[in-house]
């Protein structure tokens, strides 16, 4: 299904903390938006990859997207490879979007800073019509988004450009809360993580204030760009 806007993540549950109020806003304004999970978060220490899978698809009714698909490329494992980038390639061909949303450049979690070039790399190599892919038994045109964006995750690596959530703050929040095996709950059973604190939620809130400040409104999300952004209307970044 062609959408607007592909969100690709390292696991499920990193486009809801990173970029989920970009994607509602987006979807508010009649932009199309799908996900592509790289993996199944397997190896996260509260949960499972079943749990997940739930969570996943409970969070994406709550954000809207048009669909939400997993790779299950090994959680911790995967690598810069042929398998990887053709798996990528695959989706970004079949969704055909004009901006690609990746994982940060670099972060606490491996699996993000190199899912962000894994994502990069199969972003160029998708516009190359001598790489062959087929969905389905029926061979893809090559495709090459216009942009690719890079969400800030957990290490605060500084913003080229900051989105407006404001208005899509709760919701954000509400599609985060949808992963609820993985955050604060005083009744679990399970060890604790640097997400499943009470105060972590306070941090995301903290971080969206802080990028809201940075450009006069109270909450906003962060990214990086790897190419400069052409601007037709100086009147429309302010």
């Amino acid at each position: 299904m062609k959408v607007d806007i592909l969100a690709i993540a390292a696991h499920p549950d990193d486009v809801e903390l990173a970029c989920a109020g970009t994607i509602l806003k987006h979807i508010e304004q009649g932009y199309t938006v799908g996900i592509v999970d790289l993996t199944q978060g397997e190896l996260g220490t509260r949960g499972s990859a079943e749990i997940r899978h739930i969570e996943a698809t409970n969070s994406a009714q709550i954000l809207g997207v048009r669909f939400r698909n997993n790779l299950n490329l090994g959680d911790g494992f995967f690598e810069e490879n042929e398998t990887s980038l053709k798996a990528i390639i695959t989706q970004i061909r079949a969704a055909k979007p004009k901006i690609v949303l990746a994982n940060s450049l670099r972060d606490r979690h491996p699996d993000h800073g190199r899912a962000s070039a894994l994502i990069s790399r199969a972003c160029f190599l998708a516009g190359l019509p001598k790489i062959e892919t087929s969905l389905n038994n029926v061979p893809q045109e090559a495709h090459r988004p216009k942009a690719t964006y890079f969400y800030i995750q957990d290490y605060n690596i500084g913003a080229d450009f900051i989105v407006d959530i404001t208005a899509q703050y709760d919701k954000k929040l509400e599609s985060i809360l949808a992963f609820k095996s993985q955050f604060y709950d005083p009744n679990s059973p399970e060890p604790n993580t640097p997400i499943s604190s009470k105060e972590f939620i306070s941090f995301l809130e903290g971080r969206a204030l802080e990028y809201g400040r940075l450009i006069g409104v109270k909450y906003g999300e962060g990214f990086k760009i790897d190419r400069p952004i052409g601007i037709e209307n100086l009147m429309h970044t302010l």
